[in-house]
């Protein structure tokens, strides 16, 4: 008797066999008589039809008393079910199934072997052992062959004890290719087995295997006689039908695995709340990030405050930290690593807040390659770029890299949505940027409202320039960690006509004697550098690199110390950078970088257009330029260290240096694995000496809130937001909120006179009457704050309160007469209201552009307040004094904002940056700023528009309109500038080599785009491939996202 026998293959290509209880006689009669790859079939025939009728019958003798077995039973018509749950115990093997004639072949196969072992008797030929691995022979004679009682017993019990050797052995295998929900039945069955516990009835065995005597032989059939293999099956098949069910039921050990499983979920739940998951050996991340730091970067060791930071006690329990240090310190990598657990670890999103544009836009180029190996997104919130609310993914975590401005409406999006709390971390990079004006207010909104509403949203702060650290810390309840650590040593000097002190600040006399300059100045050179810069730039450069820092962007211009020398210094080079140059501006070239360039010299500052000051970085961080002449902006900007850096004046503008300005600057000074030393030289004048000693040697000027600035616009806009996303909305809950910001940790310095909750009722009412707030009464009667469509549309699209009633004016008269044959009406709605002040308009060139004008655009400038009799006699010369009736109807504010929206026009009908600025004798800086100003604005009105149902036909025209202002090309080169670090001249030359879409660069060879794109290193052809893989990546998952919330099951579908 076969008893829940089981086959599997082996990679001889044979089968091996194990049955419970079977004899070793038995087994070795089977196994001679019958091929392996027979009994493999006949053993997964026998026990899928032994589960069938397990399942579908109870009684089995009337089965086989009803059924005929030559045909297929209409049970197996349908689809099988077996033991324990929906699994296929035996795979896609189910061919069995399909036989309509199953019996009549398995007759077919027996007599085959029959004949096939009575030829091998009869030949006498040594018969092979069909054993496991199939290649096994054996000396002994032929299993099948007919033997006496004791040779028959003999040889069974050598073969099997050594075949039950085999077979216990194989045993332990038999439940690797059986589904985990038959492994508590299978392991029951062969417990039951060993145990003796069988259905099928056997031999009462005394650890002795039966032979039958004579006698048995006259009463039953004789050794070599067997039952036909059909009647085999049938006995089979009814002792194994009438076995008990396993003692476990489907049901109940279903039961048991869910209460398992989720048993361990609040387990590691628990686990993950109480303390920090660890990956790996590289401060709790895998050593895979640290392998990508030191390829990518380059670092491969930490400074030591780097590591005795990241194991801060702060860190490990996640309490809010802020860490200040010296420029060039280090202090974002340590930043970007516990970005990196939040991510990897935590698995949640995390946002970085950065103060400019351009820093956004490197950052997001630095991070791509990290992101593509890690398997994270970088998404980037600057300028018109960014989506509100963020999609929400469920598969891949994201880091936003946002501006202040847009970090502050994502989190607003985001506590609308209740999904604030899936932002894990809040890094702040210059934190003492909440001292700086509006921007300030707006930081400090953004982290006022983390703070209230996401408790489990860690805040980390870092800075150069700290001073007044306490209050900071009451704010954001943080930790503080500070270091004086440089990996460069700065030195710092000032000179002082020809005579260079080194300055010590904790001495009395802090000014003390270094040396003379030796320079030796010609009469006519001495007129040309009264300062002495020829003599401080020469002893560095071009060996290494030079700042020089200027008061006015004038005074960057007008730097002329030139030697034939430097002409010489990579003058190959140089001459590429040119022709990029000229490149970017469509042929032009400015007439002061063609001069200077040549001798390795270049200005950088805001009248740069964005493709010029990033080409001039560039050449100066590969050492083709060794001086820059710049204003205090670059210190604040993009890393550009040097040997030496040099203030040619204590002043900025007219304002003197601030002591934080002062150490940005030099901050500058000291290439970390470059130099051995940085140096920073101060030029002062005798009538500044003490004003100067006073900035060297005074503490860091203190960081105060900002909600107060411009007559309290801050507090406006928060409470306005507060009410808006129903985070206060009454009286009560916006007192307990106002207590929790920076403005009232400094209530006593910054609003002395009045108090603060006296401030905030002021505001109210100014809302009120504004028409952005009104008070109504909830279902209890109580008194509540609401905000009007107004209000809610001012808030979302981050208008400033001092322009919103005049937007929605101008918005409102336009739906009157809007011209949609031209552009320049829908120009003129987004043309910044800040922007006007900026630009005092050529009334000749006004006049001249309105006379170019169309019919309809005249029309329409007319509409706007601004006839032609008026800019015709601006351009004349005559005043309004003596045209009382024009000034009536002609606001001058209406009329500049007129011509700055005529020179976004220009740009927008795809005029290049540089002919513009010379049309309307303007600076490219300039041009370029008011452009990334309106792309900005326009994306604010369209948020603002989306807010009120009036307004719904601009919708469409301005989501086209923002992105023309953001790229201002030609509609294909549109995919391509999407990427990070790709602008119009890099975007042509990549399409004109057969890159034109998004894919093409994502999937592009770097070593290819090298060879083919003009001046292209490697390291940025590898940015640009990595950050257009990214940005492929965050739309396809956007895309996936759309289609699973389309897909997903409503969760309020109404049921009975």
């Amino acid at each position: 008797t076969i008893r829940r026998a089981r086959s599997r293959p082996t990679p001889g290509g044979t089968a091996v066999c194990s049955s419970a209880s079977t004899t070793p006689t038995t087994r070795a009669s089977i196994q001679s008589e019958f091929p392996v790859h027979t009994f493999t079939f006949l053993y997964k025939t026998i026990c899928c039809l032994t589960m069938q009728l397990k399942t579908y019958f109870e009684d089995p003798e009337s089965l086989f008393g009803s059924v005929d077995m030559k045909r297929k039973p209409a049970f197996l018509s349908s689809p099988p079910q077996y033991c324990s749950d929906h699994e296929d115990l035996f795979g896609d093997y189910d061919s069995i199934l399909g036989d309509c004639s199953f019996m009549a072949r398995l007759e077919d196969v027996e007599q085959d072997a029959k004949r096939q072992s009575t030829e091998k008797a009869l030949e006498g030929s040594s018969a092979v052992d069909q054993g496991w691995g199939g290649g096994l022979r054996s000396s002994s004679p032929a299993f099948g062959a007919l033997k006496t009682a004791g040779d028959h017993s003999r040889t069974t019990c050598g073969e099997g004890h050594a075949e039950s050797d085999t077979m216990s052995g194989l045993n332990n295998k038999l439940h690797e290719d059986i589904p985990s929900s038959q492994s508590v039945f299978q392991q029951e069955v062969f417990t039951g087995t060993e145990r003796g516990d069988t259905s099928t009835p056997v031999e009462k065995a005394t650890g002795e295997h039966h032979i039958p005597d004579g006698s048995a032989e006259r009463q039953g059939p004789k050794p070599h006689a067997r039952w036909s293999m059909t009647d085999r099956m049938k006995r089979a098949m009814l002792e194994n039908a009438s076995a008990p069910s396993p003692s476990i039921s489907k049901l109940a050990a279903w039961k048991e695995a869910v209460m398992t499983e989720e048993m361990d979920a609040a387990a590691n739940t628990v686990q993950t709340v109480s303390s920090e998951i660890d990956l790996g050996p590289f401060y709790g991340l895998p050593t895979k990030v640290k392998d990508l730091i030191a390829n990518l970067r380059g670092i491969k060791e930490l400074y030591d405050w780097q590591k005795t930071c990241l194991t801060l006690d702060s860190v490990q329990q996640r309490r809010n930290l802020i860490y200040s240090l010296p420029t060039s310190g280090g202090k974002t990598l340590v930043a970007e690593i516990l970005i990196l657990k939040e991510l990897l670890c935590r698995k949640r999103d995390a946002l970085l807040v950065l103060p400019y544009i351009s820093l956004v836009q490197e950052k997001v180029r630095g991070l791509a390659g990290l992101g593509l190996e890690l398997g994270f997104l970088v998404e980037e919130y600057a300028g018109s770029k960014g989506r509100y609310p963020p999609v929400k993914r469920r598969n891949k975590k994201s880091l936003y890299v946002a501006t202040i401005e847009k970090a502050h409406s994502l989190v607003n999006s985001l506590v609308e949505l209740g999904r604030l709390e899936s932002v894990g971390l809040l890094v702040v990079d210059e934190l003492h940027m909440l001292g700086e004006g509006s921007r300030g207010a707006l930081l400090e909104m953004t982290l006022a409202k983390v703070l209230y509403i996401s408790k489990s949203t860690q805040i980390i702060g870092m800075s150069a320039t700290l001073s007044n650290v306490e209050d900071l810390q009451r704010f954001l309840k943080a930790d503080n960690y500070t270091s004086d650590f440089r990996p460069v040593q700065l030195v710092e000097y000032v000179k002082l006509k020809d005579t260079i002190y080194e300055v010590h600040p904790q001495e009395d006399d802090c000014f003390q004697f270094s040396r003379v300059l030796n320079f030796k100045y010609s009469s006519s050179m001495q007129k040309v550098d009264p300062d002495h810069i020829i003599a401080l730039v020469t002893e560095v450069i071009p060996a290494h690199s030079c700042l020089l820092f200027c008061p006015s962007k004038k005074n960057c211009e007008n730097v002329h110390f030139l030697h034939y020398y430097f002409l010489l210094h990579r003058e190959a080079e140089k001459a590429v950078l040119l022709q990029e140059l000229r490149s970017s501006g469509g042929g032009a070239l400015c007439p002061v970088l063609q001069a200077t360039v040549p001798f390795g010299l270049a200005y950088h500052h805001s009248g740069l257009t964005n493709e010029e000051r990033k080409l001039v970085e560039e050449a100066y961080t590969a050492g083709v330029l060794c001086l820059l002449t710049c204003t205090s902006t670059l210190a604040a900007g993009i890393n550009l260290p040097a040997r030496r850096v040099i203030l040619r004046s204590p002043y900025v503008a007219m304002d003197f240096l601030k002591r934080s300005q002062y150490k940005q600057m030099i901050g500058r000074a000291g290439r970390a694995g470059i130099d051995a030393r940085g140096e920073s030289i101060l030029i002062l004048q005798e009538k500044d000496k003490l004003l100067v000693k006073q900035l060297v040697s005074s503490p860091m000027e203190s960081c105060y809130s900002q909600l107060m600035h411009d007559n309290g616009k801050g507090v406006h806009s928060l409470i306005l937001s507060l009410v808006g996303l129903k985070i206060a909305r009454t009286l009560e809950q916006i007192r307990e909120f106002v207590l929790g910001t920076l403005l009232n940790v400094q209530e006593s310095h910054t609003c002395p006179e009045r108090k603060l909750w006296d401030i905030t009722q002021d505001s109210l009412e100014f809302l009120r009457q504004k028409g952005l707030l009104k008070v109504s009464k909830d279902c209890e009667n109580n008194l509540v704050l609401e905000v009007t469509s107004l209000g809610r549309a001012t808030y979302k699209g981050s208008i400033d309160m001092t322009y919103c009633d005049i937007l929605y004016r101008d918005l409102s008269k336009g739906l009157d007469s809007l011209m949609l044959n031209s552009l320049l009406h829908l120009v003129y709605l987004v043309t910044p209201y800040d922007m006007v002040s900026q630009c005092k308009p050529d009334w000749m060139i006004f006049f001249r552009q309105f006379s170019s004008m169309t019919a309809a655009e005249q029309k329409m400038a007319s509409g706007v307040g601004v006839p032609e009799s008026f800019v015709a006699r601006k351009a004349a010369g005559q005043t309004l004094l003596s045209y009382n009736h024009i000034k009536l109807i002609t606001d001058p504010t209406v009329a500049a904002r007129l011509y700055l929206a005529l020179v976004l026009f220009l740009l927008v009908k795809e005029n290049s940056l540089w002919s513009v600025a010379n049309r309307f004798q303007l600076s490219r800086g300039f041009v370029q700023s008011l452009l990334s100003s309106a792309s900005a604005f326009c994306s604010c009105v369209l948020h603002f528009t989306e807010e009120l149902e009036e307004f719904w036909a601009y919708k469409a025209l301005l989501t086209e309109l923002t992105r023309r202002l953001t790229y201002c090309v030609r509609a294909e080169l549109i995919p391509l500038m999407e990427v990070a670090g790709v602008l119009e001249v890099r975007a042509k030359q990549l399409y004109n080599a057969g890159y034109k879409t998004l894919s093409h660069l994502a999937n592009a060879d770097p070593s290819l785009l090298v060879q083919t794109i003009q001046n292209l290193s490697r390291k940025q052809a590898n940015q640009i491939v990595a950050s257009a893989k990214m940005l492929l990546t965050e739309k396809a998952e956007a895309l996936q996202e759309e289609v699973n919330d389309l897909l997903a099951l409503p969760p309020d579908l109404p049921s009975f």
